[in-house]
């Protein structure tokens, strides 16, 4: 049996599966994300469970971050600089994993990535871009069928976008303040407009779509621009905004304005910018998919 554990900001979700069918579990469990001691005490009692006390043949791990993924760094599997209180500088991977057990470990993005490329909205490519906008704003990467990522990147919730001129929101990110979490994510839209999105008046939602859609797609360019991603997922909570999808699609050619590879400058935005595919949890099923694919 093989072991899945997607550590969120808010939720951990653990999952059992064999090792020649990662994408479909046979157990799982969902829990809050409460202090590193509780929280990993809960893993552990999972693990137990769903192997019935024995080791299992593997574990893949994807954890909110930051997170140094890089192997060769002497605190790889760790949370480093991470705003939650009491999980900085946790050596997650190491207080979960049972000596000796392979695995593998990635931020919590880059396994929805994975999950979303092998079972989802990415089959038939193979580089893919996932992207979460909800408590906070996150990307993962898979190029040419590989994750990328390392010390505390990529980190692209952080990257500083053009302003729309109808926002005159400061931004609430803590660090950058107007930066793309501090503009787009759930705490920077209740801030700003009082509501989360999905909760927008008729009467205002087209201007406040079209703002939050502006930063979302600047996003969208400059990775498919940089990396090549033939598709890009938008996930996280404020992208269930009933008709956000369809603004950042929308959005994207005034952007792009023709330049760039033939995802961006000739493809239909709805073939580019797509809703997940993978309907519970993609970075648990990607992290199977990983635990997986050390035994092979």
């Amino acid at each position: 049996m093989i072991v899945g554990i997607e550590t969120g900001g808010t939720k951990v979700v653990c999952a059992a599966a064999h090792r020649d069918s990662p994408d479909r579990p046979v157990l799982t469990r969902r829990f809050p994300t409460t202090t590193p001691e509780e929280t990993i005490g809960r893993i552990h009692d999972f693990v137990h469970e769903a192997t019935s006390g024995d080791a299992p043949e593997a574990v893949g791990l994807a954890s909110f971050g930051p997170v140094d993924a890089d192997p060769s760094s002497a605190r790889f599997g760790w949370i480093t600089t991470t705003p939650k209180p009491g999980w900085s500088n946790v050596d997650l991977l190491g207080r979960v994993t049972p000596q000796g057990v392979p695995s593998a470990f990635v931020s919590d993005v880059v396994g929805a990535a994975v999950g979303e490329l092998r079972y989802g909205a990415g089959r038939g490519t193979t580089s893919l871009a996932y992207a979460t906008i909800g408590t906070g704003v996150g990307v993962g990467m898979v190029l040419d069928g590989r994750p990328i990522g390392g010390d505390g990147w990529p980190e692209v919730g952080h990257l500083l976008v053009r302003r729309h001129p109808a926002d005159d929101f400061a931004g609430n990110c803590p660090f950058h303040g107007d930066c793309l979490e501090g503009l787009t994510a759930g705490p920077a839209v209740l801030a700003r407009w009082g509501v989360d999105a999905s909760s927008f008046a008729e009467d205002v939602r087209a201007e406040r779509l079209a703002i939050l859609a502006s930063y979302i797609a600047q996003m969208a360019y400059s990775v498919v621009l940089t990396v090549g991603a033939q598709r890009f997922v938008l996930g996280g909570g404020v992208m269930q905004s009933a008709g956000l999808l369809e603004a950042v699609r929308a959005a994207l050619p005034a952007i792009a304005r023709g330049y760039g590879p033939a995802s961006l400058s000739s493809a239909d935005p709805a073939e580019v910018l797509v809703a997940p595919g993978v309907a519970d949890s993609p970075g648990v099923i990607g992290a199977l998919a990983l635990a997986a694919d050390l035994l092979r």
